[in-house]
């Protein structure tokens, strides 16, 4: 699809770009929100301080720690929904019942698009990304806590290995087919 096809639909739509840190998540979530003219909310903005601390040291958060942030994060995307019809949201989204607690502060229909790639190519984007508070030691943890998207969840799995406007594309292309 060319970049200049009009977005899916004026319906309430809220996408969430999710994984593992490195993965693309910011880029690929600026790029949607720029196609969609709508608010781009990026997850790590409403981490608690606490949190951001604990990363930083490469602490791996607890569902303890995310519960919060994911509550803050689904109303902030919320209220964005209240002026603009659609919201693009980069979360990690590691687990399915985050998935769902988003699904359910958010209160309106949401799609996920879950960027993937090797171990070995996140660790080398960690590495090279310059004034992130997330150390590249927590990748195995990301790693080991990700559930992938089940067949009954609207998710879309793209590898990170095209453009980020390549990837931006196939989002668009897959959300027109509904």
């Amino acid at each position: 699809m060319p970049p200049s096809a009009d977005p899916p639909s004026p319906t309430p739509l809220a996408v969430i770009v999710m994984g593992v840190s490195g993965c693309g998540k910011s880029t690929l979530g600026a790029l949607l929100a720029e196609s969609f003219s709508c608010p781009f909310l990026e997850g790590d903005d409403y981490h608690a301080p606490d949190a951001v601390e604990k990363m930083r040291r490469g602490d791996p958060l607890t569902d303890e720690d995310r519960w919060p942030w994911l509550d803050r994060l689904a109303q902030a995307s919320a209220t964005a929904m209240e002026t603009s019809v659609s919201v693009i949201t980069a979360c990690s989204a590691l687990r399915k019942s985050y998935r769902d607690r988003l699904r359910s502060g958010i209160g309106a229909p949401v799609r996920f698009v879950l960027l993937d790639n090797s171990r070995e190519e996140l660790l080398m984007r960690l590495q090279n990304r310059p004034g992130h508070y997330m150390p590249a030691s927590l990748l195995d943890s990301q790693l080991g806590t990700l559930e992938r998207p089940c067949s009954d969840e609207a998710a879309l799995v793209l590898t990170t290995d095209a453009s980020p406007k390549e990837l931006r594309d196939r989002v668009l292309s897959w959300l027109q087919r509904g």
